[in-house]
């Protein structure tokens, strides 16, 4: 059974939301004045918006692998998943190893 929450319920706790964001004293908007001041992040923090982009994620690799679509039979599948993590990496290596 799915709650059903009534109108004037849910209107009551957004007014009790609001009611405490306005004592929050840590929740003050930003004045016209105070947002006309602001500037960006990468004109007040050059450095660290610099070192932001750099060098993130996995290094670029020498020869990186290329995906492409291949029909394999649904038992090849079931059984490699079933060996767990890293079975898509198991049949490249079955593969690798296979005599042409």
């Amino acid at each position: 059974m799915t709650q059903r929450f009534e109108k004037p319920a849910v209107d009551a706790r957004e007014a009790e939301i609001q009611r405490m964001i306005a004592a929050d004293p840590d929740t003050a908007e930003a004045t016209d004045a105070e947002l006309a001041e602001a500037r960006p992040f990468a004109v007040v923090f050059p450095d660290l918006m610099a070192s932001i982009g750099k060098e993130r994620g996995r290094p670029a690799l020498e020869r990186p692998r290329r995906q492409i679509s291949i029909r394999l039979d649904p038992e090849v599948i079931e059984k490699f998943r079933a060996t767990g993590k890293g079975w898509q990496s198991r049949i490249n290596e079955v593969l690798r190893n296979a005599k042409p």
